[in-house]
């Protein structure tokens, strides 16, 4: 997970289009310190001349599993062995993975079942027409239904606006009530 307000890592290696952005799987790895190493990564990666900063980042996939050590909390990262090189890249024959197959692609379904006389009108309707007209009586229903939804909400706001008025004449009414008791008790008291 990126720290908040840190930019998007996107691996350097050519023909990789990684990003975290999108991607919450892959782990990014920056450049080495020790000279050698380094090279060696430069090398690999075929960038022999290229200016190496503080957000340089190679991606996970070119990374070996063994030169990977797995997070062992679940917000854990993923680092990298002592001396772990890139490797896997296009130009050697390494391959990304396709991407997997959406939820609909790969879950099963069972087989619709239709009786056999209605098999050839239910092979006719598969799809929408956009062209069709809904019969006169399904208009009329839908407007007898919306026209008696329409009487129930104003139904429903007169009984809230005579519940609005009962609740503030009882309330009127209780402030009257005790006003009236405070001024007696103030006539009462002996002064």
């Amino acid at each position: 997970m990126l720290p908040k307000g840190s930019m998007y890592n996107h691996c350097c290696v050519p023909l990789c289009s990684a990003s975290a952005k999108f991607n919450g799987i892959l782990s990014f790895h920056g450049f080495p310190t020790h000279s050698d190493l380094r090279r060696q990564w430069l090398v690999n990666i075929r960038r022999d001349h290229f200016m190496i900063t503080s957000h340089t980042r190679v991606c996970s996939r070119h990374f070996s599993s063994d030169q990977l050590i797995e997070p062992t909390t679940l917000d854990g990262r993923r680092w990298l062995i002592k001396g772990a090189v890139p490797t896997l890249f296009e130009w050697n024959g390494y391959k990304v993975e396709p991407p997997r197959r959406s939820v609909w692609e790969r879950t099963e379904r069972r087989p619709e079942l239709v009786p056999p006389d209605d098999q050839e009108e239910h092979s006719l309707t598969r799809d929408h027409d956009y062209c069709s007209v809904p019969e006169p009586s399904a208009l009329d229903i839908s407007a007898s239904a919306a026209e008696d939804l329409s009487k129930d909400v104003e139904t429903l706001r007169k009984e809230i606006q005579e519940l609005r008025v009962q609740r503030e004449f009882g309330l009127q009414r209780f402030k009257c009530k005790l006003t009236s008791l405070r001024n007696s008790k103030i006539s009462q008291t002996p002064r």
